[in-house]
């Protein structure tokens, strides 16, 4: 399976800011950019999406920036996912309805649906906190410690 850069770049974002939730404060796609090195035009249409899809919310002006919508326990892997990434879920086109509707039938319900189906199952009990987790369990191991 192969996500885009775009649907890559929207989890580590919203990672990134769930890693902040607890503040309250707005983030930037600014300082989201330069922490992730992710371009800030690109972010940005990234955040239009999540935006739409009602994963974040915006507020302009001097303090302004983006907040989570909802506490990261409430957002899965998949909401995000489905956000920006508009053909992960499309319907498989038919392969060879026309000549052979037998096999074409057979191939949508037993690999295609399936597939679809454990994806979907699998993103949706992926939480954004538990990635959140994940990420602070890797975060120590970056760690250069000094001695004196």
């Amino acid at each position: 399976m192969r996500i885009s850069a775009k649907g890559r770049y929207a989890m580590a974002a919203v990672i990134s800011m769930a890693q902040q939730y607890n503040t309250g404060e707005n983030i930037t796609v600014i300082s989201i950019s330069e922490k992730l090195g992710i371009s800030k035009i690109y972010l940005e249409q990234v955040f239009a999406l999540l935006k739409k899809a009602e994963i974040v919310s915006s507020e302009k002006g001097a303090q302004g920036g983006y907040q989570l919508t909802r506490s990261p326990a409430k957002i899965t892997a998949l909401d995000v996912l489905e956000a920006v990434e508009t053909s992960l879920f499309e319907q498989v086109q038919e392969t060879v309805l026309e000549k052979a509707p037998d096999i074409d039938e057979a191939m949508r319900l037993s690999v295609f649906e399936q597939l679809d189906n454990n994806i979907r199952q699998i993103l949706s009990s992926i939480t954004i906190e538990d990635l959140v987790k994940e990420a602070e369990k890797h975060k120590s191991n970056n760690v250069i410690m000094y001695y004196i």
